[in-house]
């Protein structure tokens, strides 16, 4: 089985055929999405000038078991949180390495982190547990949460990640509950590409990362304890797909509430929010993994992204947010195309591409237990309008969901303000929410009182 390296990143060769054979001459293309045989916890990898742990290569051979740990470690946390007066993480972490199951049903291994508080617990029953899923950080293996809780700030001559979930982290650390980062499958795990936004990866992912917490050596946490999911971005997402999966995928989680912040439950409307924005490279980041994952949406993206397209995705394939901002910030997808159409209006007049991100869509199944779900009504990266549409489909399916919406100026057109502004505007209320689902304190929805607009 073969390797081919793209500016360092070590690609597996089959996770894309488009990435791995156009974007390198004479590459070898055969392969198969498994780890190398030679690939043991004693090879790093490098990417972008970042050497990446050993202990981030997953094993040739996985437990049977979801949620069940490969293997842990201590692992140190960024010394201080910025805006937080220097003071340090309130907790004790340990690396992790766990197995999940992957859209095509394929066992996979995820890698993550779990922080066991130093606060007590005051609200009653065992300490509760949340599982965080990260808003988008990037493709590259050196982007991993679990990386940037060690690194706060990575910045090479060839890459910088900016770990900007710690706040959350910290916040509901100080509260006395447990939390356990996912890296999502393949960042970090250098085996495979990152699926970034794929529903039932990270849904899985997110929901395995409960289950392996309860097995780190030392964790207060058991299979008693209230568990929350929270997220803003694609972290929003995740936790939303993990409420929705809950009940067939793991009903033993025993899921109190879930924090669904700027949710991207309609991929066909973001991915005409993030063409030609601060973050168009998150474009080339959904295209990769999607066409590793789904063979249709794959033969589509090898018939219509000209040469300029290629080196694009195999290049975005290595990148964090501010590396992707730096490279390809508003740069308009139709560049990237044989025909000058976006990739958008190519995945919507195909529709075996279309057929792929429609069953990415969130909203068509009803979420287990309360949902606080908030969107900015100025967001224009991740549209306001699909994600308020997630928490109306929801209500209509009898879902209990507290619906917020983030009322703010217009604070710049597509450069990211207007996203990225209510994460820190509403992080305290969602936290505060959230305390309160793991304390045992019922939620009602406002479903019937949801105005019309915003």
């Amino acid at each position: 089985m073969s390797r081919v390296k793209t500016r360092s990143r070590s690609i597996p060769a089959p996770a894309s055929r488009l990435v791995a054979c156009a974007a390198v001459a004479g590459a070898v293309c055969a392969g198969v999405l498994a780890a190398p045989a030679s690939a043991t916890a004693t090879e790093p990898v490098v990417s972008r000038g970042v050497t990446i742990p050993a202990f981030y290569t997953p094993p040739t051979e996985l437990p049977a078991e979801n949620g069940a740990l490969v293997r842990t470690e201590a692992m140190p946390l960024g010394l201080s949180i910025p805006g937080l007066d220097g003071r340090p993480m309130p907790g004790t972490a340990t690396r992790l390495m766990y197995r999940s199951t992957d859209s095509n049903g394929e066992p996979v291994a995820v890698t993550g982190a779990y922080i066991e508080p130093s606060a007590a617990w005051k609200g009653g029953g065992p300490r509760p547990l949340v599982a965080l899923a990260s808003g988008t950080m990037g493709q590259g293996d050196q982007c991993a949460p679990s990386f940037a809780l060690q690194h706060p700030l990575t910045l090479t001559g060839d890459t910088l990640s900016v770990g900007y979930e710690a706040l959350a982290v910290y916040r509901l650390l100080a509260k006395g509950a447990a939390v356990v980062v996912t890296d999502y499958v393949g960042l970090g795990a250098t085996d495979r590409l990152h699926t970034y936004v794929n529903r039932v990866d990270e849904a899985h992912a997110l929901l395995d990362a409960a289950r392996a917490a309860r097995a780190v050596p030392g964790a207060s946490v058991t299979a008693a304890s209230r568990t929350g999911l929270y997220g803003y971005s694609q972290g929003g997402g995740a936790s939303a797909a993990a409420a929705e999966l809950q009940q067939s995928y793991a009903p033993d989680v025993p899921l109190s509430g879930t924090y669904s912040g700027a949710p991207p439950a309609d991929l066909t409307a973001v991915m005409k929010g993030i063409d030609g924005s601060a973050l168009a490279g998150a474009l080339a980041w959904s295209i990769n993994g999607f066409a590793q994952s789904d063979p249709d949406l794959r033969a589509v993206v090898d018939a219509n992204v000209n040469a300029a397209g290629r080196a694009a995705l195999a290049d975005a394939s290595t990148m964090c947010v501010g590396d992707a901002i730096l490279g390809y910030g508003f740069t308009k997808s139709n560049k990237w195309t044989n025909s000058g159409a976006s990739l958008g209006e190519v995945i919507a007049r195909d529709p075996r591409a279309q057929a792929a991100l429609d069953k990415q869509r969130i909203g068509t199944l009803e979420p287990a237990g309360p949902v606080r779900l908030a969107t900015g009504v100025q967001d224009d990266i991740v549209p306001h309008g699909q994600a308020r549409k997630l928490a109306v489909d929801w209500c209509g399916k009898g879902g209990n969901v507290t619906y917020d919406a983030v009322v703010l100026p217009n604070l710049g057109d597509k450069i990211l303000t207007n996203h990225l502004a209510p994460l820190i505007t509403d992080q305290g209320s969602a936290v505060s929410w959230l305390t309160d689902r793991l304390a045992g304190k019922p939620a009602t929805s406002n479903c019937w009182s949801m105005p019309v607009q915003p």
